[in-house]
This record gives C-alpha cells, sequence and structure tokens, in this order.
C-alpha cells in the first residue's frame, strides 16, 4: 500500500510526507510540494489534496485496499521536521527543537538562582559548514535573543541603563535531536503583495 500511495502523489507532482491508518478505517494521507519547486506558491493549497483524494480513491480501489474514509492534507503549519532534509528545506525559518540532552551544567547557576539546563529552543534555523580536513561535515545552527527582563509598570529608568536584547547562537547535529518542528507563527497580513 505505501508504494501504490507514493508512486500516486508522485505522479502528480507531489511529494508524501506520512501515511498513517487509525481505528475505524480511517486512511490519512499527508502531502507536499517538491522542495525543488521553484513556484512562488510554496503551500499546498486544497485543490491539491482533492486532486490526490481522487486519483487515490482510484487506485486504490482498483487495488482492493481496505479503507473505510481517506484524509488527505498538508502537514500543517507546525510541521515535523523527520529527516535531515527538512532541515535543509527549512533554512532561515524560524523552528522549536527538543535536544535529547540538556544544554549546561548541572554547577551553572543563572541570575535568578535557577539552574542552566535546557532542552528546549526556539529560533532561526541557520546551516553551517564546519571542515575538518578532508572530511567535510554538516552541522546546524539556532539563533535567538534573549529580550531583557520586563520593566515593572511606573518604574522609572534611564535610556542608559535598558538591556539589549542579546543574541544567541546554538549549534547541533540531526542525531542531537529528539524531536524539531516548524514553529506555528501565523501572519495575518496575508503573503507579501
Amino acid at each position: 500500500m505505501q508504494t501504490i500511495i507514493e508512486q500516486t502523489v508522485k505522479g502528480l507532482g507531489l511529494d508524501l510526507v506520512e501515511i498513517t491508518r487509525s481505528a475505524g478505517g480511517l486512511l490519512r494521507v499527508t502531502i507536499e510540494l517538491p522542495h525543488e519547486t521553484g513556484s512562488a506558491e510554496q503551500y499546498v493549497q486544497v485543490e491539491d489534496c482533492e486532486r490526490v483524494t481522487r486519483q487515490l480513491q482510484y487506485v486504490l480501489e482498483v487495488e482492493g485496499v481496505d479503507y473505510s474514509r481517506l484524509e488527505v492534507s498538508s502537514p500543517g503549519i507546525d510541521r515535523l521536521l523527520r529527516h535531515e532534509i527538512d532541515l535543509a528545506r527549512f533554512v532561515g525559518e524560524v523552528i522549536d527543537i527538543t535536544l535529547k540532552m540538556p544544554i549546561g551544567q548541572a554547577g551553572q547557576v543563572s541570575e535568578q538562582g535557577i539552574t542552566v539546563s535546557r532542552r528546549k529552543f526556539r529560533g532561526t534555523l541557520e546551516k553551517t559548514d564546519l571542515s575538518a580536513g578532508a572530511n567535510q561535515q554538516a552541522q546546524w545552527q539556532i539563533v535567538w535573543r534573549d529580550e531583557p527582563k520586563p520593566l515593572k509598570p511606573g518604574a522609572k529608568v534611564s535610556q542608559k541603563k535598558i538591556d539589549a536584547a542579546a543574541q544567541n547562537a546554538l549549534g547541533f547535529e540531526w542525531s542531537e535531536i529528539r524531536e524539531a518542528r516548524l514553529a506555528p507563527i501565523v501572519n495575518f497580513k496575508g503573503r507579501g503583495i
């Protein structure tokens, strides 16, 4: 069944992200546009899902695949990044990552007296290439800004004492990630017109 669905989706010019079966015979197929697509439209449209649904209904009936309901959709705005190639696809986007091991030492203490040990980060994804002799290794980096502490209402502070947001970066490899997904940031002003 996986091969049949994948071939059908590829034949329609789209990529297969995931196939899941749920209780009650629900067959859920997640699709997306190929990474190489140079079109201005970079998201799966309702029309794409309709085309895939119609084609899959026909193909699955011919192949005798047992299901009671078919659902075709896009990965969504908070899509899970499952492979390292997904990281390459979303360079420059804001992502959330959870590391397998926390960063920081048990003895480190922040200004607030809390032990500094983080696993979760949100920031802009960047790719860096580190050369180690003839062996070139791809490494990823997430960049974020720590905002200064909020001021109490009514507090008078001179402009000289306001802390600027500090920019931080964390380098990591794919093997260090437990989970990575696009940050669900919605722009209600629409696409650039």
